[in-house]
């Protein structure tokens, strides 16, 4: 019997607010405990896997880049499909395509596919819940 997906749909870019990092650990939680994943990274969310984020130094702070230790999403998305991998569960991380276009984040990590709004209700739908974190 085919295990039915948590989808999540994010809209959020890295680094603007907390839901990004709550969505993260749910998902996470949800990997952990057996479920395939689904996730559908709409508007700036498309940017949370963008490969070429980069870490800097805090000069407010007098941080050096290593003492600063940016976190970066598109390495905390790359240990998501580790987890996945590693607990022999899917995580099917889908960026809208259009959204990714309008921000020139298209180099994406490895394991992420492009898809537009008809793959979200398509998840949606196989889905046995879907949560969504708005921007507001």
């Amino acid at each position: 019997m085919k295990r039915k997906s948590l989808t999540f749909a994010l809209m959020d870019a890295p680094f603007e607010s907390a839901r990004t990092v709550t969505a993260i650990r749910l998902i996470e939680l949800s990997l952990r405990r057996g479920h395939d994943v689904n996730v559908f990274a709409y508007e700036g969310a498309a940017a949370l896997t963008f490969s070429r984020q980069s870490q800097h130094p805090n000069a407010t702070h007098g941080r050096t880049l290593e003492e600063e230790d940016h976190p970066l999403t598109h390495r905390w998305v790359a240990a998501l499909l580790e987890l996945a991998a590693a607990n022999d569960v899917k995580l099917d991380w889908v960026n809208c395509g259009l959204c990714v276009d309008e921000r020139g984040v298209g180099e994406t990590i490895p394991g992420v596919r492009r898809g537009g709004p008809p793959d979200f209700f398509k998840l949606a739908l196989d889905s046995f819940n879907t949560l969504v974190i708005p921007t507001r």
